[in-house]
């Protein structure tokens, strides 16, 4: 089943619905077409695009942030698929994930101190820090702050909502 991604007022994802629901929303004009794909919907006297990606007219307040852990999917998502020390992307079968402090030195399972790795820069850091190891990294790692990423790690990444989730 295809689903559609839910862009805030402000563009910041939202969440992922079905195609009947974004279609009801277009309709409805509480949401304005972003995406498409080629193919159409076709009904009895209209014929509509297939939407990718909608965004909705009025700005909608998320109250709460949601408490998300750091999986090894999550992270490698977070991280874009690439490594974050040589800038390689291997593939998300490839990639490891490495604590910038390691565990045997205290380090926590956390989003500020874990980030996708390739094993060779795995394997060649070690047990040791990036300093120690002579190693940058390339974006200082951090909690996303977006609920669409939650709902992303279900869905799978789409080449088409990148920008928008990623950017």
């Amino acid at each position: 089943m295809q689903r559609v991604l839910v862009l805030n007022a402000t563009y910041e994802p939202l969440s992922i619905v079905s195609v009947q629901r974004a279609v009801i929303l277009l309709l409805k004009e509480k949401a304005e077409l972003v995406e498409a794909a080629a193919e159409r919907l076709h009904a009895s006297r209209t014929s509509l695009p297939v939407p990718l990606v909608i965004r909705l007219v009025y700005f909608v307040r998320v109250p709460h942030p949601v408490a998300l852990a750091p999986t090894r999917r999550s992270v490698v998502m977070r991280d874009n698929f690439t490594c974050q020390y040589c800038g390689d992307s291997p593939g998300r079968g490839l990639l490891t994930l490495d604590h910038i402090v390691p565990r045997s030195k205290g380090g926590q399972t956390s989003w500020e101190n874990v980030v996708a790795a390739c094993r060779p820069c795995n394997m060649r850091k070690g047990d040791r820090t990036p300093d120690e190891a002579g190693m940058a990294l390339r974006k200082k790692p951090g909690r996303p702050h977006y609920i669409a990423f939650l709902l992303l790690s279900e869905a799978g990444p789409k080449d088409v909502w990148k920008k928008y989730v990623y950017g």
